[in-house]
């Protein structure tokens, strides 16, 4: 067959050619979804494994669900407006609230900012490179990227960040875990009623919907321009972001729990548990651990404070975008750098009280979650706004009952934090 003709007829495939578009569209929803796996996810999702051993594994399957769902409504809500989620928020309840809501989201967002920085801190650490080193270099890092980027070639430097998170996966495979118990324990859940349990199954859900979220994936969407008629392309790559995002951290729980659950070893954060991981499961997954929370850090870095600059000058209506210049968009440029670099001087203070920066910012963090899903959920319903694209019936059923789900996780979070 002559190669010109063969290639015609791969060309005109109708899956080749619906992979194609899904190539050019994939991205937000899958960079979104792998930041939750950040510094602070990590590290509730090993203490999850080295302190309960595989019993939470079954949680997984309803948190790919919950996050599915909110990661559709947030790029149809930005495909089908062309607006930001802070854009929509002041159209629909006025300017006052929306700018409230934002003074609250910027100091939770800084706390997020904090914790990723103090996590390059501690995986530089552990491959001993100290933090007045390691720290200026990061800040350098993140600021470079957006400064000197557009949005195509910093989304393709997210999405490598992203495939990195596959050391993960390997840490896990040599781990070496009881692979039936660990089915077992996915499909039948181990349920305990005791404080323990319950305040780590909300950490483990808290930590993998956060509001700052919302607002990036709403963003990138519309920055990146996609159409209308490759909405179903954006709804696959948000689905899918969900699901990598909780295959990652199945793994990281599963390594934790085949190894030093079962050694009865007491850790306190992730530098713990890269050297418990030596004796139990080799250097190369210690290696492999610590590389990934290097990679979580480093990339939660980047995101967390472009986030937080996203949604202020969508707020106050001013420019925002990676493509903008400096001076096409200060505000935003302006904003991004101001949280970097205040994040590094307040990680570098000796003795910063870290735990209570990072505590107030996950107590906003909870109270603020149900007012933005109900927020989206008002938005998402109304004809006038989203036209035919409004929720069904039984996709708002779905979810409201995860709305609903979330709301009171993170209320009994805020709760559990303040007893």
């Amino acid at each position: 067959m002559d190669f010109r003709i063969f290639s015609r007829r791969i060309i005109k495939n109708p899956f080749i050619i619906s992979f194609i578009i899904f190539l050019s569209v994939m991205g937000p929803g899958i960079i979104t979804a792998n930041v939750d796996n950040d510094a602070g996810g990590i590290t509730t999702y090993s203490l999850a494994g080295s302190q309960f051993g595989y019993s939470l594994l079954w949680l997984f399957i309803p948190m790919i669900i919950a996050l599915a769902v909110i990661q559709e409504m947030g790029v149809r809500m930005g495909i089908v407006t062309g607006k930001g989620l802070a854009d929509l928020i002041r159209e629909k309840v006025g300017v006052k609230f929306t700018f409230l809501m934002m003074i609250a989201l910027l100091l939770a967002n800084f706390g997020n900012v904090l914790a990723e920085f103090s996590g390059i801190a501690v995986s530089t650490g552990i491959f001993g490179i100290p933090r007045v080193i390691a720290l200026p270099l990061a800040a350098l890092f993140v600021w470079l990227l957006v400064v000197k980027g557009t949005y195509k070639s910093v989304e393709k430097i997210f999405l490598l960040a992203s495939a990195l998170y596959i050391s993960y996966i390997i840490a896990g495979f040599l781990a070496q875990p009881n692979w039936g118990f660990a089915a077992q324990s996915l499909i039948m859940p181990q349920i305990t009623i005791s404080k323990a349990y319950i305040t780590m199954v909300i950490g483990m859900v808290g930590t993998t919907i956060a509001p700052w979220m919302m607002f990036y994936l709403q963003s990138s969407v519309v920055e990146k321009g996609i159409s209308l008629k490759n909405l179903k392309y954006s709804k696959a790559d948000a689905v899918i972001g969900a699901i990598v995002v909780n295959i990652v951290a199945f793994f990281i729980v599963l390594a934790c729990a085949a190894t030093i659950f079962s050694s009865g070893i007491e850790v306190n954060d992730v530098a713990d548990i890269s050297k418990a991981l030596v004796p139990l499961a080799g250097q190369y997954a210690s290696i492999l651990f610590a590389f990934g929370f290097l990679n979580a850090s480093l990339f939660a870095a980047s995101i967390l404070p472009l986030s937080t600059a996203y949604y202020v000058c969508e707020s106050l209506g001013f420019e925002a975008g990676v493509s903008k210049s400096f001076r096409e968009a200060p505000i935003f440029h302006g904003l991004y750098l101001g949280l970097i670099i205040l994040a590094v001087i307040i990680i570098m203070i000796p003795n910063v009280p870290l735990l209570s920066i990072l505590y107030l910012s996950q107590v906003a963090n909870g109270l603020l979650l149900p007012f933005v899903l109900i927020l989206m959920l008002l938005i998402i319903n109304d004809k006038s706004i989203m036209g035919e694209h409004v929720n069904s019936r039984l996709f708002n059923f779905i979810s409201i009952a995860t709305v609903l789900i979330v709301m009171g996780l993170s209320i009994g979070l805020v709760i559990s934090m303040i007893i």
